[in-house]
């Protein structure tokens, strides 16, 4: 068995090279994003509003640890993708094979302290003495996923780079449909309820993760895993590149701190001014965002292989054309998913909740507030790829901590005050919007040199 799709990063024309690797990533991060689309839904259906509320305060620790995975892998990936274009594959395979213990070993501490503490991390996260038993309960059975989630998330990130992108989304589709049934048999015939939706996303999880282990171990066909030297110089070594690979990808990171920090603070402000109804209709447009956030990601993350290979060669003029056609295809994602948001808002909320629900109406006034902000989320998403894919460290970072702290969280504290609950759903979009300005006004006084 080879995943392998033969695909040249130094020579294939940038559209057709771009299209090969960015349908099936998309494809993928859509099964995925179905997975949580689904999941909601269910939970919705099957235990009510407060379900949803419950798991969306759980949800930012699950995020922390997918954006330290993007971190290391986006990290290790850009990194492997030089040393290829300069012919230096066993450099490639011991940096990925590093990548892949590290996350491993770090996730497994973080399941430990958690599953110490379930009850503190609920209330650190937002939950009420209402929403606690199922907060505790989702975070209980989800979090010995995360080893799992490490190897997903960062093996498809080796998995496209060794030239495999269908594989990769089959990494993503397959455990997207054992998630659905999974849902489905455990909150409906068994009745067990987020406990249940938990259950079901960690057997799912580890399918995708098990997927993603066996191709590098078994099936690479150049960036498969390899054992490691245990010496102290190795081991001093290995700790050099890990550093560098997460200097690298950190900005990834901050972008999954944003999505987590966007619904910490989403969850105690809505909470503040509508109650349990509140935080279960932002949930409902949570439950939405990974669509939004999969089209900027799955764009990003299929550029960044060409842009790196090909910056490692010093070939300027495809990298440049690879970031053109990235801005134009996340102009189109963002504006169908606007289109969604502001002309469908009843369909896409009942979806999750019944239409005499109070949260359904608030989640239905809201939605076109926060989709205004949907263009200017996946840029800013591409601007900060491109930046990591070229070892730009600063600038990449720069963006990320401004959209997701400086901007966002005095957005989400001020504008509610000023425009009632309005200012709740354009929190958001305004700290994106913000972040873009930055973004071009970096773009046009450096045009030259970057």
């Amino acid at each position: 068995m080879s995943g392998r799709d033969d695909i040249d990063f130094g020579t294939v024309r940038i559209p057709r090279l771009f299209r090969k690797i960015f349908i099936p990533t998309l494809l993928g991060m859509v099964s995925w994003s179905l997975l949580t689309v689904v999941d909601g839904m269910f939970v919705g259906w099957g235990v009510g509003s407060n379900g949803i509320a419950a798991i969306n305060i759980c949800y930012p620790i699950f995020m922390l640890l997918t954006g330290f995975a993007l971190m290391v892998g986006m990290g290790a990936s850009v990194v492997a993708s030089i040393h290829l274009s300069r012919k230096n594959v066993k450099a490639a395979r011991i940096n990925v094979t590093q990548a892949i213990w590290f996350s491993t070993l770090a996730v497994l501490v973080a399941i430990v302290v958690v599953e110490l503490m379930p009850e503190r991390f609920s209330y650190l996260l937002g939950a009420s003495p209402t929403l606690l038993p199922m907060v505790r309960d989702y975070m209980v059975y989800l979090m010995p996923s995360g080893v799992a989630q490490m190897w997903s998330i960062v093996g498809l990130f080796i998995i496209r780079l060794d030239g495999a992108p269908k594989y990769a989304m089959w990494c993503n589709v397959v455990p997207a449909v054992a998630n659905m049934f999974l849902d489905w048999l455990f909150i409906f015939p068994l009745g067990m309820g987020v406990k249940g939706a938990a259950i079901a996303s960690l057997i799912s999880t580890v399918i995708g993760g098990v997927m993603a282990i066996v191709y590098l171990l078994r099936y690479a066909d150049t960036l498969m895993l390899r054992k490691l030297k245990m010496s102290l110089t190795s081991m001093r070594l290995t700790l050099r590149n890990i550093a560098y690979q997460c200097k690298i990808g950190f900005s990834a990171f901050l972008g999954e701190l944003t999505m987590a920090l966007l619904m910490i603070t989403g969850n105690y402000v809505f909470m503040e001014y509508l109650g349990n109804a509140g935080v279960a209709a932002f949930g409902v447009a949570c439950y939405y965002l990974p669509f939004v956030f999969m089209f900027g990601n799955s764009i990003a993350e299929s550029a960044q292989p060409i842009i790196s290979y090909n910056y490692g060669l010093g070939n300027n003029e495809r990298v440049q054309q690879t970031l053109s056609i990235s801005v134009r295809t996340g102009v189109v994602s963002s504006l169908l998913s606007i289109v969604a948001f502001t002309l469908f808002p009843q369909a896409l909320v009942h979806l999750f909740i019944a239409a005499d629900d109070p949260a359904a109406l608030i989640a239905i006034e809201g939605f076109p507030y926060f989709a205004t902000g949907f263009l200017f989320f996946i840029l800013n998403l591409i601007a900060i790829g491109y930046f990591q894919s070229i070892e730009e460290v600063v600038p990449a970072t720069l963006f990320a901590i401004l959209r997701g702290a400086l901007f966002m969280i005095p957005s989400f504290l001020l504008l509610p005050q000023w425009l009632g609950s309005e200012g709740m759903w354009l929190a958001v979009p305004l700290s994106e919007a913000l972040t873009f300005v930055v973004v071009v006004t970096y773009f046009v006084a450096n045009r030259k040199r970057i």
